[in-house]
């Protein structure tokens, strides 16, 4: 049977680890040809075509949108899922941690998009999926830089949607709560109590876990999807209600 992704090449940055991993494997299973764009590659998909590859250099990108071209001879939809984090309250990253977190998270997903843009207008499916962070919709603590850049990464999604639609180029972001990724793990790691902290972060969603990167998965795939023509501009959250719901705490169980 044809698979909704079959004859369409994606390139996934941020490929090898994580929710980059789950989106590649997604959409390898829905029959598409993927590229991985990542620092490190020795845990890429090994179906997928890997590029070491540097958000953080033009230079870089551009050679390896170029070699992905070369491989799979088109390009159609592109995932900008590579970033990195940071913890902090407005008064604890000095000038140079801001500049190189946003120069990441905001200008490296610029980057690989005006890279990738000459050939998404040639694709009759081009799409592109930008990761964004329940931070960029919700004040949570310990987290200004990062959630300054998930929030221009929002405002980005929306304007290249406008810029692009009219050239056959849709636009769209996925919005996870905390999701179960190495990053995450780092940070429970390096906590005085990582089973309560992990405990701490589940009971935040309303749902009461984090995030299956999987599921996250899931919802790149629909926006990237030609099945989605009509879906442009928009976000979709991931979050197990932690934005939009409001519950009260759990009644004790009568056995506990």
């Amino acid at each position: 049977m044809a698979q909704e992704f079959d004859g369409l090449v994606a390139v996934v940055t941020g490929g090898a680890s994580g929710i980059g991993a789950a989106v590649v494997t997604e959409l390898i299973e829905r029959g598409a040809r993927v590229a991985v764009l990542d620092l490190r590659i020795d845990g890429a998909h090994p179906d997928a075509f890997a590029v070491a590859a540097d958000v953080g250099d033009d230079a870089s990108v551009r050679s390896a949108v170029d070699a992905v071209v070369a491989e799979y001879g088109s390009l159609d939809i592109v995932i900008n899922n590579a970033g990195i984090g940071a913890q902090g309250t407005v008064e604890d990253n000095p000038d140079d941690e801001w500049t190189r977190v946003l120069d990441v998270n905001v200008v490296g997903l610029a980057r690989v998009s005006r890279a990738a843009l000459p050939h998404l207008r040639r694709s009759s499916a081009a799409a592109i999926v930008n990761t964004c962070s329940i931070v960029a919709t919700a004040g949570l603590p310990q987290r200004a830089l990062y959630s300054a850049s998930k929030g221009a990464v929002l405002s980005l999604t929306r304007a290249m949607a406008a810029d692009h639609l009219r050239e056959g180029v849709r636009v769209n972001c996925v919005i996870p709560g905390t999701a179960d990724t190495p990053w995450v793990g780092r940070l429970l790691e390096r906590a005085d109590d990582p089973a309560a902290e992990r405990a701490a972060l589940e009971a935040r969603q309303p749902h009461g876990r984090l995030v299956a990167p999987s599921e996250i998965a899931d919802a790149v795939c629909y926006l990237a999807s030609p099945r989605s023509r009509s879906t442009t501009g928009t976000s979709i959250a991931v979050d197990g209600g932690m934005q939009e719901l409001r519950l009260r705490p759990a009644e004790p169980r009568a056995d506990s």
